[in-house]
């Protein structure tokens, strides 16, 4: 079965195997070492010499972490949505309380730092922006560098959801001054689900201090207390999972982060040609297009659920349909971390043989 949805990704047998080991004391010597290990990895990987703090939760739970632990109810926040992750982020922020002032583009465009930039003048009492490095909703990656240039012009916070990119795409946290940024152990980590990795740099904890959100499981002031006092988390840890991202991290360090993003890079690029070559249309701008998840148009006169079906079941690969007003109307391919050319070649190969059966 070839899983080329955008996550859960395909995990390694090295990985699968690493899982299977026997429980640990998340109390003990044992698990202190375990932690410790993979935390100064996701430093390397995250490019930052800030916390980043391990959650046994969901990618969404690290957004939920990131508004928690450094907003206040009522505080002002420019949520920038490009897709549904982004509208997600602006949501968890309302429910908390915030006054989140939207700031959409079109599903399938990037987020424009110049729009982004007038944002800001005309609400100068703004306190944190929120964006979406990488949405996979529509296969598009925002300029993330530029954005982040522009909110640091204006010396406001910005919160990252990367849980399709860091570890995939170039992200490098501190120089680009993230103040936080959330990823999710199921995507390009080669991980099974369960861990919400989130980095905080000086500033952000600045924020935590004054922050009032209601905050207990999530509580990352809590989560750094207990590693660096105890190396452990202030909860009971998925300590299998743990096990699998120590030895995906091993992986990714054989590898090297460069030759990683040149891999997604090629992979993309092939996905991109492949679906092209059958006269399918890509979904986003091309030039914003995704190294991780490729959207593209449902072609006329093809039921998009009924060649997800004939992919699934006659041929064996597992893609992802549209999500909220794109459901019906597109189909993404995920090529993120455990994947190859090769991989993608098979995936079009099948797309091909589909889609006369799909037609209505």
């Amino acid at each position: 079965m070839q899983l080329r949805i955008p996550g859960p990704t395909p995990v390694p047998e090295e990985i699968l195997g690493a899982q299977t080991k026997q429980m640990i004391n998340h109390r003990g010597k044992e698990f202190t070492a375990l932690i410790r290990k993979i935390t100064e990895q996701l430093k390397g990987c995250f490019q930052t010499k800030g916390d980043v703090l391990i959650l046994t939760a969901s990618g969404t739970a690290g957004m939920e972490a990131a508004v928690v632990n450094t907003l206040s109810p009522g505080d002002p926040v420019l949520a920038v949505t490009i897709g549904a992750f982004g509208e997600r982020f602006a949501d968890i922020a309302q429910r908390y309380g915030a006054d989140v002032r939207r700031l959409a583009f079109e599903w399938g465009h990037p987020a424009d730092p110049e729009a982004i930039r007038g944002a800001l003048k005309a609400a100068p009492d703004i306190r944190a922006v929120l964006v979406t490095h990488n949405e996979t909703s529509t296969g598009v990656t925002n300029d993330l560098e530029s954005i982040s240039k522009v909110v640091k012009e204006f010396d406001k916070l910005i919160l990252v959801d990367a849980v399709s990119s860091i570890g995939s795409i170039d992200l490098p946290t501190d120089r680009w001054q993230c103040d936080v940024v959330v990823t999710g152990s199921q995507k390009g980590w080669m991980t099974p689900p369960g861990l919400s990795m989130v980095s905080m740099n000086e500033r952000a904890w600045q924020a935590y201090d004054k922050a009032k959100m209601p905050r207990f499981y999530l509580d990352l002031g809590k989560a750094r207390k207990f590693y660096d006092e105890k190396g452990q988390t202030p909860w009971t840890p998925a300590v299998s999972t743990f096990y699998a991202m120590s030895a995906a991290l091993d992986m990714i360090e054989k590898e090297t982060l460069p030759k990683i993003f040149e891999r997604h890079s090629r992979t993309a690029r092939a996905a991109r040609e492949g679906v092209k070559s059958l006269g399918l249309k890509l979904f986003p701008q091309e030039a914003y297009a995704s190294n991780t998840v490729t959207a593209i148009h449902g072609p006329d006169g093809v039921d998009v659920k009924k060649l997800l079906q004939i992919l699934r079941e006659d041929h064996g690969v597992v893609l992802s349909g549209g999500q909220g007003k794109l459901e019906g109307k597109i189909f993404r391919i995920g090529h993120l971390g455990w994947v190859s050319e090769a991989d993608i070649e098979e995936v079009v190969k099948a797309v091909e043989a589909a889609l006369p059966g799909a037609r209505a």
